[in-house]
């Protein structure tokens, strides 16, 4: 391999850096954007479903313009870089006033929702489709693009651990109100819990920290549930009878202002974002370029894109593994907190998820050259399937085979991601082997349609099978009618989608062989091009 095509392990970490951003974004999204738009601002769960599909439509033309803009962008930092560097801070404006949550009615609130939803769809696109291009043209080896794809991987799962394992900590940081608790002890292990607070608060949420006291109102005759919402008045006394609970104490009780709490804790993420942005624009370059021949033609790399069969299958491979893991990504909160009873156990788990998922990019490397990336992304998709679909038989108690059951399924789905996004580079390469023309930007916009796409068709799949069981986050007795759709959520109806997604990879056509041929050609007309 020639020396120009290797790329440094300071760039692939800086490179790696950009997904770890995007990923606070994407990550932050998929897992809490649900549970905010339901438990916190009051969005009946069909109409968010509706929300995130339907704002996805918006991607098929802005994925296609950005991914053409790239493509005609010339600067003295290249092609792709500077859309990096100028779009981070809107990036993270944006992600703020997504969690930011206005007192609106509810036409208001629906408003706003697709407002700064679609606004954030179509900036997250000018940022993210010239990123993932960019990798393409930083080398023209697959080999090294497998490689630095492994780099991106960690790099997007570090920035998913730090959103999903920091997030429910910094809400109840951010959200604690600095309430006056009171237990008084009762027979029969009951307990007089008199909660005020200093100021008014609209809406703050109440249980104990480990989730299994249960709580009802007292002198109300009230259903026992694991935790209640209601808005306070300041210096009022709130009083609860709670039971199920030993020995507890003002120390095990949880008040939180998820409002507040959810919206500092996203401002600090978006700092993060801007900074990691910068880093990737000024510690990577472009290297590739198109053919010098190759004249500026839209309608030829349109036919070239339609008639290309790697990447039509790389399309429906992309929509359905990420229909997978954004089903997976998007139940986790409502499972912990409404089938657990331990939202923060949560974070643990999303955490140990994040690691299982680093270690999954790392290791798709080496299984990619001894398997070939076709044969490897079927293996992946048909085990961590079978995997999450067994996570139906556990119940509240068995945390210790939901953690191990999960962390495995995640093992391999990791592999999906870092295998399609190095794929895409190989879908390029296809292109100008076989027409003597590249257009990069067009088929990295098409295949991130396909992914983005995919969160919301899982958006709305979670929705919708909310509302068939009667969801309503802010309605205790809903909630608990609707724990077997959160159960099949979690396990089996992600796993149908995998095994459909391992069915279609067997009509890929470029196996490793092939891409050998292709590199080693392509490599060619490069020096005779010098």
């Amino acid at each position: 391999m020639s020396d120009s095509y290797k790329i440094s392990i300071k760039e692939k970490l800086g490179y790696a850096l950009g997904d770890g951003a995007a990923n606070i974004a994407w990550r932050g999204v998929a897992t809490f954007l649900f549970i905010f738009y339901t438990d916190v601002f009051g969005i009946n769960p069909a109409a968010v479903g509706l929300l995130m599909l339907v704002a996805r439509f918006s991607d098929g033309i802005s994925d296609v313009l950005i991914g053409i803009a790239g493509d005609h962008t010339n600067t003295k930092y290249g092609k792709f870089r500077p859309w990096i560097l100028f779009t981070a801070i809107p990036l993270g404006v944006i992600l703020s006033l997504l969690f930011t949550a206005p007192n609106l009615g509810p036409t208001g609130k629906i408003i706003y929702a697709y407002v700064t939803y679609i606004f954030f769809t179509l900036i997250y696109t000018a940022n993210n489709i010239p990123y993932g291009a960019l990798m393409a043209v930083m080398t023209g080896d697959d080999k090294e693009r497998t490689s630095i794809g492994s780099y991106r991987m960690v790099g997007a799962f570090a920035g998913g651990m730090l959103v999903q394992g920091a997030l429910l900590y910094l809400v109840a940081h951010f959200g604690n109100i600095n309430p006056d608790i009171q237990v008084n002890e009762l027979l029969n292990d009951k307990f007089q819990v008199v909660v005020s607070a200093p100021a008014d608060v609209e809406n703050v949420n109440i249980k104990t920290k480990d989730g299994i006291a249960k709580f009802s109102w007292e002198g109300i005759k009230d259903t026992l549930t694991h935790d209640k919402s209601f808005s306070v008045e300041a210096n009022k006394p709130y009083s609860f009878i709670v039971s199920g609970e030993k020995n507890l104490s003002k120390e095990k009780i949880v008040i939180i202002d998820q409002k507040s709490g959810y919206s500092y804790s996203i401002y600090l993420m978006s700092a993060f974002l801007a900074f990691f942005m910068f880093i990737t624009f000024w510690s990577t370059k472009e290297r590739v370029q198109p053919p010098k021949a190759q004249k500026s033609n839209l309608r030829k790399d349109l036919k070239d894109l339609i008639q290309n069969k790697p990447w039509l299958v790389l399309l429906t491979i992309g929509l359905l593994f990420s229909i997978y893991n954004s089903i997976k990504q998007g139940i986790v909160v409502i499972y912990f907190t409404h089938y657990l009873h331990n939202q923060l156990l949560a974070a643990s788990f999303m955490v140990a998820l994040m690691f299982a998922s680093i270690a999954g990019a790392m290791i798709t490397a080496p299984l990619s050259k001894k398997l070939g990336k076709k044969k490897l992304f079927i293996y992946a998709l048909i085990f961590s399937g079978l995997v999450n679909a067994s996570i139906i038989f556990c119940g509240p108690n068995d945390i210790s085979a939901i953690f191990i059951l999960g962390i495995v399924s995640e093992f391999a789905s990791a592999i999906f991601p870092t295998l399609f996004f190095a794929m895409l580079g190989d879908a390029a390469d296809y292109s100008e082997f076989k027409n003597g023309r590249r257009a990069t930007g067009l088929i990295y916009s098409a295949g991130s349609f396909a992914t983005k796409f995919g969160g919301g068709v899982a958006g709305a799949i979670i929705g919708f099978v909310l509302a068939a069981f009667h969801y309503s986050g802010q309605d205790h007795v809903a909630i608990q009618g609707a724990i077997p759709g959160i159960k099949m959520l979690m396990s089996w109806i992600p796993a149908i989608i995998a095994i459909l997604g391992a069915i279609f990879m067997t009509i890929y056509p470029l196996n490793q062989s092939k891409m050998d041929e292709i590199t080693k050609e392509l490599q060619s007309r490069r020096l005779q091009n010098k």
